[in-house]
Formats: structure tokens, C-alpha cells, sequence
């Protein structure tokens, strides 16, 4: 039973379906963007590339190599500070891997949660995009007016005082119907004990 209510729980959850709505439409946000970019692209190119051809590569080469000679040593000076300065004892080494490892799981919790508060962030994002398209939003918006205005419809003593409604021309008024009559049951259910 466990099981199949917990089956029943996640495929009745539409919280990934919004998630997939939020990231979809923060995509849409995000290319609406493209244009703009390739525009000033297209713009900043032949500056560029007149650069690139008035450069000499000689002078590229010579910088490219002085900063080669310079990484080299900074790297080699590096390796020489770490491996001078490792310590030897077991059982320092061991309580550092030790404190590296809590400190690893404290961190991951710590993305686990960024992770899942973004992830409701991105779905809460789905749900108003979803709503949005589907017009519930405006929907809410009518029923909210319609709970905070006041009673535009005319009290048995106040005739004439209520603004009067709109008909659309278009709109057909529904005709009224009668319900049928129902006979009554020639056998009566038993009452319940």
C-alpha cells in the first residue's frame, strides 16, 4: 500500500510539469535576447578584424611566449612549496582528510538545498507562466473585484439607484426551463440504523 500511494503521490504532483513550464519559458526570455546580441556583434566585426589584421604575429609570439616562461615558473615554484611543505605524520594527514570530507558532505547538503530552493523557485515560475497562457491569471483577477466590489444590483427598496448593466449585443440570453415535475417513489428506502 505504501508503494502505491506513494506512486500515487509523485504522478499526481505537478510540480516537475511547472518546473518544465518555468525552464521553457525562461528559455523563451532568454532568446528574446539573441537579436540584440547578434546586432552588436555585427557591429563591433569589422573593428575587430581589422585589428586581427593589423597585428604582427611576431609580436603575438613574443608575448605568448614571455607569459608561457612566466606561468612555467610560478607553477614550478608552487609545486616546490607544496611538496616542501607536506607533512610526513600519518595521523595529521589522516584528520585532514578526515575535516576535507565533512567539510565535503556540509557542502554538498549546503548545494542540495540551494538546489532545491531554485528548483521551487524555477516550478512557482512554470505555475504563474502556465496560468498566464492558460488566462487563469486574468480569471483571479475578476473574481478578486468581483469579491471586493460592493452589490450593484438594486435592494427591494432602493429602485433606481444601481448603475445600470451592459448587454452585449451579441450575447443570447439563455432560455428558461422549467424543471420536470418527479413523482414520488412508490417504495420508500429503509432508514439507516
Amino acid at each position: 500500500m505504501a508503494i502505491t500511494d506513494d506512486l500515487r503521490k509523485t504522478f499526481s504532483d505537478p510540480t516537475p510539469l511547472y518546473f518544465a513550464a518555468g525552464t521553457a519559458d525562461l528559455a523563451v526570455q532568454q532568446a528574446r535576447k539573441v537579436p540584440a546580441l547578434l546586432e552588436q556583434l555585427a557591429a563591433e566585426a569589422p573593428g575587430r578584424f581589422e585589428t586581427v589584421r593589423n597585428t604582427d604575429p611576431k609580436v603575438v609570439q613574443e608575448k605568448v611566449s614571455a607569459q608561457a616562461g612566466k606561468a612555467q615558473a610560478t607553477i614550478q615554484a608552487k609545486v616546490t612549496e607544496v611538496i616542501g611543505g607536506l607533512d610526513t605524520d600519518l595521523k595529521k594527514l589522516g584528520e585532514t582528510a578526515q575535516d576535507l570530507a565533512l567539510r565535503g558532505v556540509g557542502v554538498a547538503a549546503e548545494y542540495a538545498v540551494k538546489a532545491r530552493e531554485t528548483y521551487e523557485r524555477v516550478a512557482e515560475h512554470g505555475e504563474q507562466a502556465v496560468r498566464t497562457w492558460r488566462g487563469e491569471t486574468a480569471e483571479e483577477i475578476v473574481e478578486i473585484a468581483v469579491a471586493v466590489e460592493p452589490d450593484t444590483e438594486p435592494k427591494a427598496g432602493q429602485a433606481g439607484t444601481a448603475a445600470p448593466k451592459t448587454v452585449d449585443a451579441g450575447a443570447k440570453k439563455p432560455a428558461a426551463r422549467k424543471a420536470p415535475v418527479r413523482k414520488a417513489a412508490a417504495k420508500k428506502a429503509p432508514a439507516a440504523e
